[in-house]
């Protein structure tokens, strides 16, 4: 089998017992790269001789030898940090972020820098679905979404202000986790709002992202391959946003629900209670806030560099009224108090990743509106590949779990891929 095929634990079980070497494993991954570099552009930096002598030199640890893409939005020592915008290019930062650091620190090789949209807000970069190049990978982790679909590398990083993890990994077709808030530190990587930021991952299996995500936040995440002692009990969310569902997102919760209770899962429906659709009004505003606060020297030095479309949404975010403010923290803060009661007596919510599949085109990364309320709660998100829409691109199913229960969420997200022939 081709190295750059294996997931990160297949790769890691050979890497451990020395059946692969991490120079084979880069070579593989640099093969593919060279082969579709051209096609997808997942790169904003991207050094072969680098990654070659990474390889040669990688610590022993949990990720010993496994190739990562880092989202241009983290700080890394050795490649420049541009951020996806003008006014950064060329920066090269003194430290790695956290994420990064303990990323090398558990033997991971940091292979490049991978597409963001401009602050991971606005404005695509080049980077093409790997399953059509007409089509948007998803964004703002463009790159590393794409990269893993398109074997570039097993392991890569996103974050999610709104549905920058969830979405793109469902349109490239990936497992996509986006953790409880805070689960992976976020210094060192470039801030836009504080309430929401979360760091997330890209892999190929769940439990490559359990992997990953134990060995650079320093937590226990369990063994998602483990199989559980019964069936989860799920309810199936439509949410909100089930306005905005395309015909295949429609047919594909439906097809997923009756396939889970097949396989012997309880499954229900569980509406959020009407309060929750606040949020709606709630996440623009805060995010778009906090962005332009975060964004003061940009503004105050290098307006200029700054696109019209960010600046139109930083603008909104700055004239909102102290009472806008206000409630929207408050949706926030009832929000996230009301939660639980909302999955008492389930193990998991399930709801769609993303309207449809991924839209024809690269000016536009899609619509977060299945993913916004779940980072505004906090909680852990997963989504896994199942089936495909109209025009053969990869659909994927979202799996929300409770805040800081995340090696549950990541099990039953295992146990709901492998059901639905994941």
């Amino acid at each position: 089998m081709d190295p750059s095929r294996l997931t990160a634990t297949q790769a890691a079980s050979r890497l451990q017992a020395g059946t692969l070497r991490p120079e084979a494993l880069m070579e593989a991954c640099l093969d593919r790269i060279a082969a579709r570099e051209p096609t997808v552009r997942a790169f904003t930096c991207f050094d072969p001789a680098a990654a070659r002598r990474a390889a040669a030199t990688a610590r022993p640890g949990p990720l010993h030898g496994l190739p990562v893409g880092v989202k241009d939005l983290f700080d890394t020592a050795d490649m420049p940090s541009a951020y996806g915008s003008p006014i950064w290019d060329g920066y090269r930062p003194r430290a790695d972020s956290a994420a990064v650091a303990w990323t090398r620190a558990a033997g991971g090789v940091v292979i490049g820098k991978t597409v963001t949209t401009e602050f991971a807000t606005r404005k695509p970069g080049p980077t093409t679905n790997p399953h059509n190049p007409a089509h948007t990978p998803g964004g703002s982790s463009s790159g590393s979404a794409a990269g893993v679909a398109d074997f570039f590398f097993p392991l890569a990083f996103g974050s999610q202000t709104a549905g920058s993890v969830i979405r793109p990994a469902a349109f490239c077709g990936t497992v996509g986790y986006k953790p409880s808030f805070g689960l992976i530190s976020r210094a060192g990587m470039k801030p836009m709002a504080d309430s929401l930021d979360t760091v997330g991952v890209f892999a190929r299996s769940v439990a490559d992202c359990a992997l990953f995500a134990a060995a650079v936040s320093g937590r226990t995440l369990g063994d998602p391959d483990r199989k559980p002692d019964r069936a989860p009990r799920i309810g199936l969310c439509r949410s909100p946003s089930w306005k905005h569902a395309a015909p295949e997102t429609i047919a594909l919760l439906d097809s997923a629900a009756a396939t889970l209770a097949r396989a012997g899962a309880t499954v229900q429906e569980r509406d959020l209670p009407a309060e929750f659709a606040a949020l709606e009004t709630a996440h623009p505003i805060v995010m778009n806030l906090e962005s332009a606060r975060s964004l003061g020297w940009e503004l105050a030095h290098a307006r200029e560099g700054i696109s019209a479309e960010l600046m139109d949404r930083l603008t909104f975010g700055l004239t909102r009224s102290e009472a806008e403010i206000a409630a929207a923290y408050a949706t926030f803060r009832h929000t996230q108090q009301a939660f639980p009661g909302v999955t008492e007596g389930l193990d998991i919510l399930l709801t769609p990743a993303a309207p449809g599949e991924a839209p024809n085109g690269l000016g536009w990364t899609g619509d977060p509106t299945f993913n916004y309320i779940w980072t505004s709660l906090h909680v852990p998100c997963v989504t896994v590949p199942t089936g495909h829409g109209p025009n053969g691109l990869p659909l994927g199913i979202q799996i929300i779990g409770r805040l800081d229960d995340d090696a549950a969420t990541l099990a039953w997200s295992q146990w709901i891929a492998a059901a639905l022939g994941g």
